[in-house]
């Protein structure tokens, strides 16, 4: 049985959506905006599941009350790093709270390896697994290409 059969990486909300428009992305800032969220643009390439400590780009957007100043962020970012993947972030900094309310990916790179799972049998028929990323055995900067 096939769990994801598109084979995209499937970390944050709208995961299993198809990708969202950069109105529908716009919309969602919007959404956080108006519940005083903070927004920060990050990328990566080795979308690992453990790997929770994405690069940052930029500075966190702690003022904004318009979602053109993230828009623009993000435009850059996919600039910059077109083969990562980029996510937004926002931040819920209401006392008590104090954590990620939204994370979902909005950049792509433009093949997916996805990822390998490795089973090992130790004492007493116990097992352990562990997650490569295919996409890993590549150094970073070298990990996704268009020769695939």
């Amino acid at each position: 049985m096939i769990s994801n059969p598109t084979g995209r990486i499937t970390q944050g909300q709208f995961s299993f959506l198809p990708e969202l428009t950069d109105d529908e992305i716009a919309l969602q800032v919007e959404y956080g905006l108006a519940r005083k969220y903070a927004w920060s643009v990050e990328y990566t390439d080795d979308p690992h599941p453990r790997n929770t400590y994405w690069e940052m780009y930029g500075m966190p957007m702690f003022d904004l009350t318009d979602p053109a100043g993230v828009l623009m962020e993000l435009k850059s970012c996919r600039q910059t790093f077109p083969r990562h993947y980029i996510r937004l972030v926002a931040f819920d900094s209401q006392r008590g709270i104090e954590s990620i309310a939204m994370s979902f990916i909005v950049n792509r790179p433009p093949y997916e390896p996805g990822f390998m799972l490795d089973r090992m049998e130790t004492d007493g028929r116990t097992m352990r697994y562990s997650i490569r990323s295919y996409a890993a055995v590549a150094p970073e900067g070298e990990r996704y290409n268009d020769s695939k």
